[in-house]
């Protein structure tokens, strides 16, 4: 098996120093970024959005923050008919924890997608999945948003009875939220995927090929 070089602990400890010092450097530009991004202006949301909830009422922007100022959407690759379920989707459904310390600052999080919530419900019950998830069918949200049906990551911030949208990332943005993958890469083999700069003969697959829903490993 291709493995790391071994070496002794006081070695180690020296790599591992030298490490340590990127490292720290990287959570400074993470703080410098999160600071920028904290100072982005935003642009105003309003039309009169319908969304189907959870318990099948039809709800209002509003609705969405369940009386706090800060939304966190989720929007879900999930279009009204598809008969195959997101493995990406999923699994980063799977990472979402209790949001207790995240309501605490007055936040909320939420699942989107634009199928019907009766096609929402069948994977929500298949997935035990207990995170608010609201469908936008019939809506014009997604296009106004830019999305389409691809998946990403909005923010918005309510002020009174005005609404904004303030952030949206996607793509490997959304990727850096996941607790599996950033544990994967504090391993030795990372990810395990082919587009990883690794040494050679590390185990490598096609990006993404190995991800499943997570009732069919």
């Amino acid at each position: 098996m291709n493995r790391p070089q071994v070496v002794s602990a006081q070695e180690w400890q020296a790599a591992r120093e030298a490490l340590l010092v990127k490292e720290k450097e990287h959570t400074r530009a993470l703080d410098a970024l999160a600071a920028e991004r904290r100072r982005m202006p935003m642009v105003r949301l309003d039309k009169d959005y319908r969304f189907t909830a959870p318990d099948r009422t039809t709800v209002g922007l509003a609705d969405l923050f369940q009386g706090r100022r800060q939304l966190v959407v989720y929007h879900f690759m999930l279009e009204p008919g598809q008969d195959w379920l997101c493995g990406g989707c999923a699994s980063f459904t799977d990472n979402i924890a209790d949001q207790s310390h995240l309501n605490a600052r007055d936040t909320t999080l939420i699942l989107m997608a634009r199928a019907p919530q009766e096609e929402i419900d069948r994977i929500r019950r298949r997935m035990g999945w207990t995170v608010p998830w609201y469908s936008s069918h019939g809506s014009d949200f997604n296009d106004d948003l830019g999305l389409g049906g691809g998946f990403g990551l909005s923010v918005l911030l309510r002020d009174g009875e005005e609404f904004f949208r303030t952030y949206f990332t996607n793509g490997r943005g959304v990727d850096r939220l996941r607790l599996d993958f950033n544990l994967l890469d504090l391993t030795p083999y990372g990810r395990q995927e082919v587009w990883e700069d690794s040494p050679e003969g590390w185990p490598q697959d096609p990006t993404m090929s190995w991800l499943k829903v997570r009732d069919e490993y």
